[in-house]
């Protein structure tokens, strides 16, 4: 079954392949981080410190696999759940 995750996506965690799509970073809701692998191309607005949505399942080894990374930039338009996770830290 599927997993949405929200977070900020951690400053210095994003890791490109030079060879593939892969790309891995972490997200974080500022208590817990969760590292997520993701094959496919980014969305434009996809950054360090930007708020995202992933959604995929949890690998065995508690690595977060996601097959959509959906990127907001702007505060005032976020996906709901993040918004409530970076209040709830504020």
């Amino acid at each position: 079954s599927l997993i949405r995750a929200g977070g900020m996506v951690k400053e210095g965690s994003i890791k490109k392949s030079t060879d593939s799509l892969e790309v891995t970073f972490i997200i974080t809701d500022f208590k817990n981080s969760i590292p997520v692998t993701y094959v496919g191309i980014l969305p434009d607005l996809f950054s360090e410190n930007a708020g995202v949505v992933v959604q995929g399942r949890l690998g065995s080894n508690g690595n977060f696999l996601a097959s959509e990374v959906l990127a907001k930039h702007d505060e005032n338009y976020m996906p709901p759940e993040v918004a409530k996770i970076l209040e709830i830290n504020k």
